[in-house]
């Protein structure tokens, strides 16, 4: 019995991905690397100490390292295709948090647009701490 074609797109796509169909074929982009790239575009941002992970049973927010910059971004994508990103953000102590996260924003926004190729569709930021900077 031989598939038809939508029948094998569904196949090829998964939760964990965002799909791209082209001309020469599908593309999928896990979930994880797009949180890895919006990790690494966050933490280049002006006022953003870096990601931060929230211990749920204690509610203590801790700076990650930079390798595991993905476990401070949430990535989903949605039915129709586009990305939704929750970045788990340190701020710099002293800096204006709502310019801050305009500007973290913006840059992610575009920058994940122009990596993966699909559409961001809201990205939500969440200061979970202020860090002085030495």
């Amino acid at each position: 019995m031989k598939e038809d074609k939508a029948s094998q797109e569904v196949k090829f796509m998964s939760a964990n991905t965002g799909t791209m169909n082209t001309n020469l074929g599908n593309v999928a982009v896990d979930n994880d690397v797009i949180a890895k790239y919006a990790g690494s575009s966050a933490v280049e941002c002006f006022g953003i100490v870096g990601m931060a992970t929230v211990n749920v049973k204690d509610g203590i927010a801790k700076l990650l390292k930079r390798d595991s910059l993905k476990h401070g971004v949430g990535v989903t994508v949605t039915a129709d295709n586009k990305i939704i990103i929750d970045l788990h953000i340190i701020v710099s102590y002293g800096v204006n948090i709502s310019s801050v996260a305009s500007n973290l924003i913006s840059n992610v926004k575009y920058k994940v647009e122009e990596f993966s190729g699909l559409k961001v569709e809201k990205i939500n930021v969440l200061v979970e701490g202020v860090r002085a900077i030495d």
